[in-house]
């Protein structure tokens, strides 16, 4: 057993990302044959990813504030601190905070089988996709 150096906060890229969020890699494979990664992810008022899917899902768990997540059919849905939200493998969506207030989550998903295709990063969030 052994104690997991901290690694410094990083902000995500404007080509993922739009709006100030932060991310803080708070587990990652040690052994050859893990794939499960976790981050705290920290966005401001009203910062949102781009579209994207994740090649084995992804657990979404909101701990401050209010997470706004979206999915190709044009729905919008809001998760409150201590709400989770999984995503399944191949689902194309988007997480953002509500307009007004910071938002926390703690996200986990494991990596695919060719680690470049854990997560498929597409175009940005509209505003109108955003707003629903």
């Amino acid at each position: 057993m052994r104690i997991i150096p901290n690694t410094p906060t990083v902000k995500n890229p404007p080509e993922q990302f739009l709006g100030a969020v932060w991310v803080d890699a708070l587990a990652v494979p040690q052994e050859g044959d893990q794939r499960a990664t976790m981050a705290k992810v920290r966005f401001a008022p009203g910062a949102r990813t781009a579209w994207h899917s994740h090649a084995r899902g992804q657990y979404l768990h909101v701990t401050d504030g209010v997470a706004r997540l979206g999915s190709r059919d044009g729905t919008v849905i809001e998760v409150h601190a201590g709400q989770t939200l999984y995503t399944p493998p191949g689902e194309d969506h988007w997480h953002a905070s509500a307009p007004g207030c910071f938002m926390e989550h703690i996200a986990l998903l494991e990596s695919g089988d060719d680690p470049a295709e854990t997560t498929i990063w597409k175009e940005h969030v509209t505003d109108a996709e955003y707003h629903g």
